[in-house]
Formats: structure tokens, C-alpha cells, sequence
């Protein structure tokens, strides 16, 4: 990096949504992005997971996720990318009907995998790239 260039990394930590759960930031603005960590449905008051059906996590999960962009200067119409974690890939129409409700007209990239995920017993994890500018 040359000494003109000004190197900008800006931790994003949001108030509304869940304690992270080990040693990682909610976010990172750097170059023009932000970069998501993944969010599962936890509660955002006592950071607890809530386990409900596929569709119920989804929705609690994206309204973290909604919470996070919006601490770091952005909205989910920025998104570009976001990687989706099942636990069981059989549950991908129930989170893809949900995900639909936040996606509508803006439909980033996207990856769904199954996954076996850290928190014990939640069914689905999702993280996000969005962009914001230079």
C-alpha cells in the first residue's frame, strides 16, 4: 500500500442485534463493503437462540442481519452476496420462501449449502456481503 493510499477497516458492532458468540466482530467496513458474520435466530435481548421451524429462524435470522447492515450504514437492497447454511438441506423451500419476503426486487448472489452449525439444535445461519461505496 503506497503512503497515499488511506487504509479504512471499520469494526461494526449493532446494538439491536444478538452478542456475537466468540471472537469476531457483527461486521466489517472495508473497500466499499460490508462484510456480514453469520447470524442465526438468536434472541437479540439475552443473545439465546430461539429454535422454532426452518421459516421462524429464517425470519429472526434476516431481521439480525437487517439490524447489523443498518448499524453499518447500510440496508439489505445493498446486499450482493449471502451464503446460507441448512442444517437440513430438505428445509431449503420453507428458508427460500422466507428469504424471498426480504429479497424481493433486490436479489443478491447466493449459495445454500447444509452445514452442520455451531449453535446446537437452530436450524439455519445466514452471512452477507453488501456493498456501500467507496
Amino acid at each position: 500500500m503506497s503512503s497515499n493510499q488511506q487504509r479504512s477497516i471499520q469494526r461494526v458492532t449493532a446494538q439491536g442485534a444478538p452478542n456475537p458468540q466468540g471472537p469476531y466482530s457483527h461486521a466489517v467496513k472495508a473497500g466499499g463493503f460490508v462484510y456480514v458474520s453469520g447470524q442465526a435466530a438468536l434472541d437479540p435481548a439475552t443473545s439465546k437462540p430461539i429454535h422454532g421451524t426452518v421459516a421462524e429462524e429464517t425470519r429472526r435470522t434476516l431481521e439480525n442481519l437487517k439490524e447489523i447492515l443498518e448499524a453499518a450504514g447500510a440496508s439489505l437492497e445493498d446486499v450482493v452476496k449471502c451464503s446460507v447454511f441448512l442444517a437440513d438441506i430438505r428445509d431449503f423451500a420453507a428458508m427460500n420462501a422466507v428469504y424471498a419476503e426480504y429479497f424481493d426486487a433486490a436479489k443478491p448472489a447466493r449459495t445454500t449449502v447444509q452445514a452442520v452449525l455451531p449453535a446446537a439444535g437452530l436450524k439455519v445461519e445466514i452471512d452477507c456481503i453488501a456493498f456501500v461505496g467507496d
